[in-house]
């Protein structure tokens, strides 16, 4: 499997992922991989709908991609792009052997106990975590939104946040 784009955007399929981010990463698939997504068949099929002509959509649980990922008769000739709604099912990836080099984080919607790393990335200390094992793998991660923006590095955010924290407590 050619994996050409790893995002993390939890509205997962929307008008820049089906329109641009496809054209931009060349795919011809879109894996959606998620176990609670997997589970909503209203929303597996939503998510199907929304895809661009010529890209097959599929929205599996975390262990059906990684058995995909080692299963020999997905040569090269998939092209994906992965979509997940969270860094914690990227680790598990990850961990099971899932070879990624770089995640783009799109959108991580702001929910109780998380802040805001942006003003589009909210995360919590699970997330930060999730990130901290991958770029501990060697996976890039960067914070686009759009394809014409410019990447900023989320490893360095979480840092410079930690610092203001220390900081924040010293001060108390």
């Amino acid at each position: 499997m050619d994996i050409r784009l790893v995002r993390i955007d939890d509205r997962l399929i929307h008008g820049q992922v089906a329109t641009v981010w496809t054209k931009h990463s060349k795919i011809n698939r879109i894996l959606v991989v998620s176990d609670d997504v997997a589970q909503d068949s209203l929303r597996k099929t939503l998510l199907i709908q929304a895809a661009p002509p010529n890209i097959v959509v599929n929205v599996i649980p975390v262990a059906k991609m990684i058995e995909v990922y080692h299963d020999p008769r997905f040569n090269n000739s998939i092209k994906a792009m992965l979509l997940f709604t969270n860094p914690t099912d990227v680790k598990r990836v990850v961990e099971a052997g899932v070879i990624i080099d770089s995640v783009n984080v799109g959108g991580m919607s702001y929910q109780k106990g998380k802040y805001m790393l942006t003003n589009a990335v909210a995360v919590d200390e699970v997330d930060e975590d999730a990130f901290c094992y991958l770029d501990g793998r060697g996976v890039s991660i960067e914070i686009r939104k759009v394809v014409s923006d410019s990447p900023v590095g989320l490893i360095q955010l979480l840092k410079k946040n930690q610092t203001k924290n220390d900081k924040k407590k010293a001060i108390q």
